[in-house]
């Protein structure tokens, strides 16, 4: 049989990268069922709802919809239930100290399969406020509108 390689992405939080300023990521493993994987494999989760614990030196990853295996059994999993992270000790404390600070969390931003092996990218994140989120929107559009101008230019259409 051979091996997986390379990075497949199962599922992606947009909506995080727009609610909250990212400070730093992570990269941690998933403790799940067979059941899980499966679906997994089949492209199916939800990372919207998401977050990270850390509960008796621990890291949990709650809210993440990862629905039932369609063709499972009584075998089938829960839908939401806590899925342990796998982390090194350091970075579980440090995350935890940095999670002590006001107005930090940590959220995943991605969901995927690194060689075969479940992965969740996680993020400590400070919340954005509302004229930043505005702002990011204006960031986005004078982009756009650059990249379009360049376009035009680079076809000799002129603006």
């Amino acid at each position: 049989m051979v091996k997986e390689q390379g990075r497949t992405m199962v599922a992606q939080n947009k909506k995080a990268r727009y609610d909250f300023h990212v400070e730093d990521t992570y990269e941690a493993g998933l403790v799940l069922t067979g059941t899980e994987v499966k679906s997994l494999r089949a492209g199916r989760a939800s990372l919207v709802d998401g977050f990270v614990d850390i509960d008796a030196d621990e890291a949990w990853l709650l809210g993440v919809h990862i629905p039932e295996y369609t063709q499972g059994t009584w075998t089938n999993h829960a839908a939401r239930r806590r899925r342990k992270l796998l982390l090194h000790r350091e970075q579980i404390d440090k995350i935890e100290r940095r999670v002590s600070e006001k107005g930090l969390t940590v959220v995943p931003l991605a969901l995927y399969f690194k060689d075969g092996r479940a992965k969740v990218e996680i993020a400590l994140a400070r919340g954005k406020k509302t004229w930043d989120k505005r702002h990011s929107i204006a960031e986005r559009q004078a982009n756009r509108e650059t990249e379009q101008a360049v376009g035009r230019r680079l076809k000799g259409m002129g603006d």
